[in-house]
């Protein structure tokens, strides 16, 4: 089948095929992503990781003197504008250097505070003079950014925050009173971009500096993982901030917030292929160090299974998060770079953004959940890297809106956006394609979106009250966009170096569609009772039936042959 259609903006790749020389893969990358990959890596091995230990233990200096060494390097300034001292890399680089840092564990949640949410509302929504004055030192690392959003009683709902702030008689600066909770880096920043309320209804970022009046941070929290990060309630009581640091337009602070938030769901995505790539290399490293009644426990196939298993969801997460960050600096690059509206560019992709999200950060829990267990009892204990990282993963499922928010945003997105009932489908695989049974499962689950969606918005007018049904959408989408980045990046690398030298990619994504089209078709089968649409239940049973009988895929052989491959390379490869 191909699906055709003249959308060419977020969410379009439910509708429309996409060609493997218009999406980005690792593959791809330049001799300067591989020059900053490495640099990077370097200063995280032979000087981040030297002091992990006293950054866990929150000794604080450690951790500010290795931000000003990342400053050095320049690596503070990769989304910053030249003019204001940055390197304006493009959006692969900072890709490609989110994934190396993000082994750093604590260190690296100081750091993407710094470069993302901390920074970024500066650079895409700041005046000149905010620029001037803020980015410079932010870039250097004598700066610490923070962001200031969550409430005690608001959280993913960002709106309802309390804290208010009110005009000054003589108009040159606003009060600012209530608090905001879990703020990282808070115990040593400098800046705060912190959310308000003005006369308690328009919502509004304002850029608060530490040293105002008012302003204060509550203790350190005491938390299950990340320990070595800075977590702390900030807390304002007449903070005094002028009208010259409003971020923004007055009441727009909505713009501001859901689109940093966009932005730091990728970015929590790319780490999670970086921690994904260190739990695997630690686990197949004490797997073949390891014996048991005899023999090393990386023969037993069961622990090879595992080891598949970690190896298929890093690449398929790879695919995915190396290709929402080319669609978005193809974006960037297609805009006029005089007129470029950020928050227009960075929303168009919300969808990619928060599919990035929930896919990458399930898929690391289970990722670092397989190595945990390779390790058994020694993976339970503290001095095992592996049990860190373990701890310090749970969080980002709720870190950046919850991943059941970010279902619900992905649903309620896709059935406002897309106009379904305009889109034509219609067969033109044929049996000696490439991968054509993992492209026929993908058509025929874009098939089924297509007839869910028309489905749910002809049935159920109150969509916000069916949560159930919109996460099984936002499965479903999660599931075609996974499926499809790994089929087009395999295709896009036999065609350049062939089947033979391109195995192991092929056999990652054979066994990835197998298991996740049939896996998904299930979950869409138990819902068909509720839905109560006979028509619907008739085509998807059909269609079930027809793509389980013609599946061929041998998952138990290929992933023996996955895991051979890693054991041997002691690291993840593709």
């Amino acid at each position: 089948m191909i699906l055709s259609s003249k959308s060419t903006v977020g969410g379009g790749f439910l509708v429309e095929d996409v060609l493997p020389e218009t999406m980005f893969t690792p593959e791809d990358f330049t001799d300067e992503h591989v020059m900053m990959a490495d640099m990077t890596e370097k200063f995280i091995m032979n000087d981040v990781m030297a002091v992990l230990g006293r950054i866990e233990e929150q000794q604080f200096d450690q951790t500010l003197l290795m931000m000003r060494k990342a400053g050095d390097l320049g690596l503070l300034g990769i989304d910053v504008p030249e003019e204001y001292g940055g390197l304006q890399l493009d959006k692969i680089s900072a890709s490609v250097i989110t994934e190396k840092i993000a082994v750093s564990r604590s260190f690296a949640i100081t750091y993407s505070g710094q470069i993302g949410i901390g920074s970024l509302p500066i650079v895409y929504f700041g005046t000149d003079e905010q620029k001037k004055k803020y980015l410079p030192g932010i870039i250097s690392g004598e700066k610490i950014g923070a962001y200031a959003l969550t409430e005690p009683t608001s959280g993913t709902d960002a709106l309802s925050a309390k804290t208010t702030a009110k005009l000054s008689d003589c108009g040159s600066y606003y009060v600012l009173n209530g608090e905001k909770q879990w703020i990282t880096n808070s115990a040593f920043a400098d800046i705060f971009i912190v959310y308000a309320k003005v006369d308690g209804e328009k919502f509004t970022a304002f850029i608060v500096e530490k040293d105002y009046n008012g302003l204060s941070t509550g203790p350190e929290e005491k938390k299950m993982g990340l320990k070595g990060s800075s977590t702390r309630s900030l807390i304002l009581e007449d903070v005094k901030v002028p009208v010259e640091n409003v971020l923004g337009e007055l009441g727009k602070g909505h713009v501001i917030a859901f689109n940093i938030l966009n932005i730091g769901r990728h970015k929590i995505s790319t780490q999670c292929v970086g921690t994904s790539k260190r739990a695997i290399e630690l686990s197949v490293k004490y797997a073949k160090e390891r014996k048991q009644f005899g023999q090393s426990i990386s023969e037993f196939n069961l622990i090879k299974g595992k080891i598949a298993d970690m190896a298929i969801r890093t690449y398929v997460n790879e695919s995915m998060v190396y290709r929402t960050a080319g669609l978005i600096e193809n974006a960037f690059n297609e805009s006029d770079k005089s007129t470029v509206n950020p928050a227009k560019v960075i929303s168009e992709f919300a969808v990619e953004c928060s599919i990035n999200k929930v896919f990458s950060t399930e898929v690391y829990d289970s990722i670092i959940d397989e190595a945990l267990q390779i390790h058994g009892g020694y993976g339970y204990m503290s001095e095992y890297e592996v049990e860190t990282l373990y701890r310090d993963s749970r969080v980002n499922r709720i870190f950046e809106g919850t991943n059941e928010i970010n279902r619900i945003i992905i649903a309620s997105t896709l059935l406002r956006k897309l106009n379904l009932n305009e889109t034509e489908i219609e067969s033109k695989i044929k049996s000696d394609d490439l991968l054509a049974q993992e492209k026929e499962a993908l058509y025929t689950l874009k098939a089924i979106y297509k007839d869910l969606s028309i489905t749910v918005q002809d049935k159920f007018l109150e969509k916000n009250k069916e949560q159930e049904l919109m996460a099984l959408i936002a499965d479903l989408v999660i599931a075609i966009y996974a499926a499809e980045s790994a089929i087009i990046r395999s295709i896009k690398a036999v065609q350049r170096n062939g089947s033979e030298q391109e195995e192991q990619k092929l056999n990652y994504t054979k066994v990835y569609v197998k298991e996740t089209s049939s896996k998904m078709l299930l979950q869409i089968i138990n819902f068909l009772p509720y839905i109560g649409d006979n028509q619907l239940s008739a085509s998807v049973l059909r269609q079930a039936e027809k793509l389980m009988l013609s599946s061929s895929v041998d998952t138990v052989s290929l992933k023996r042959k996955i895991a051979d491959h890693i054991l041997a390379a002691e690291e993840y490869t593709s």
